[in-house]
């Protein structure tokens, strides 16, 4: 089971607290999550990527093992320790502004 951490506004869409846990089958890669994610929770469709091109969303990040991901290929594998559970795999609300 991967371990997804949302932010406050994505978790309010999805009414869930705290993590999502994801089956994810092998191997775990940042398509595979979101695919999950959005098969569990059809009102994130579209939230965190694009539904026509796929990318991700401007002001949305993905990190994992203290590393950002954000613009990994989205077919590369995901460190062994999230694919394992062992840590949380994020999505983060980037801040803008001035």
């Amino acid at each position: 089971m991967i371990r997804v951490l949302l932010p406050y506004h994505l978790r309010t869409l999805a009414r869930v607290e705290g993590e999502v846990l994801l089956e994810v089958k092998s191997p775990a890669t940042l398509n595979a999550v979101l695919d999950a994610l959005e098969t569990c929770y059809p009102v994130l469709r579209g939230t965190i990527r694009d539904q026509t091109t796929w990318r991700r969303r401007p002001f949305v990040r993905f990190f994992a093992c203290k590393e950002d991901l954000s613009h990994h290929p989205p077919n590369a594998a995901l460190p062994d320790t999230i694919a394992l559970g062992e840590e949380p795999f994020l999505i983060i609300g980037a801040m803008a502004g001035g």
